[in-house]
């Protein structure tokens, strides 16, 4: 028996937000009951372009269940680029952890929500399940592509092929396509060096540094997904620990500001630039 978390058995014993929408704004497809899983997902969009209602369908196990209704709480209120930066990982962790062998549930719903959201930018036009014809398949059994276990081997750090089949499923079949598999994984290996050196324990900064590096940040990290919702953010001030910006544009009277701030620009800084960071909103921003 696998070794599930009391808030994973409350997800799967009570899932949230089963069921369809009627004329979603977007939906997403991936799986399939051949292979075990599926998973369907859509969601409307409030008059501000954030996510009001969200729905999802699965046929899979207490882990797809849960992953999948801990998905659709997660990004409830937030915009679609918000939602896109929601990680496997962070799925994960909203229900306490889950069995390396099951990773690949939370990766599924991370994939639904990102076929939904590219079928509501193509004004669904575009098929509803994830594309599969750019990238050949790897593993036939669970049709599991060289992009999909790329993908899944830069955003979680995986290292061995048991563990590309604990979060793709890729391999868990016939095992025809390990060797395949291990040669993604070795072709990956500088990439890998790369992310780990830039990983390795920062050095101490000067106040200059660090305000570099944060505005670096703000520019690469998280003012390219606020200008997709009309909005952006600027460095105000550098205080220590304390980090002062302003919101502008649509962002500087939403609602879920709030949110933006800590769960967004605080916890992107902190990965980047230093873990005992906090950012307060000026009280100068644009109204």
């Amino acid at each position: 028996m696998w070794d599930y978390t009391d808030d994973l058995m409350d997800h799967f014993r009570n899932p949230r937000n089963v069921g369809t929408i009627e004329n979603p704004d977007g939906v997403g497809e991936v799986g399939s009951i051949a292979c075990g899983d599926a998973l369907r997902l859509m969601f409307k969009l409030d008059e501000h372009k954030r996510i009001q209602e969200v729905k999802f369908q699965t046929f899979g196990c207490a882990s797809a269940i849960a992953s999948s209704s801990a998905l659709t709480e997660l990004i409830k209120g937030k915009t679609l680029a918000e939602a896109s930066l929601v990680t496997n990982q962070e799925i994960a962790n909203s229900l306490g952890g889950m069995p390396e062998q099951k990773m690949h549930c939370s990766v599924m719903g991370r994939d639904a929500l990102l076929a939904a959201i590219e079928n509501y930018e193509k004004g669904h036009k575009g098929p509803a399940d994830t594309p599969k014809t750019d990238s050949r398949i790897v593993c036939v059994c669970f049709g599991v592509t060289e992009k999909e276990i790329e993908r899944a081997i830069r955003e979680n750090g995986l290292t061995s092929v048991e563990e590309v089949t604990n979060y793709t499923k890729a391999g868990g079949g016939c095992g025809g396509c390990h060797e395949d598999i291990a040669r993604i994984l070795k072709r990956l290996e500088p990439e890998k060096k790369e992310v780990a050196k830039a990983a390795a324990p920062k050095k101490k900064l000067t106040n200059i540094q660090k305000i570099q590096l944060i505005q670096e940040t703000l520019d690469r990290e998280i003012r390219p997904s606020l200008k997709k919702d009309g909005g952006d953010i600027e460095l105000v001030d550098v205080e220590g620990d304390k980090v002062l910006v302003s919101l502008r544009g649509t962002c500087s009277h939403c609602k879920m500001s709030g949110y933006t701030l800590k769960d967004v620009v605080e916890s992107k800084l902190r990965e980047f630039v230093s873990e005992s960071i906090s950012v307060i909103e000026s009280q100068g921003g644009e109204e």
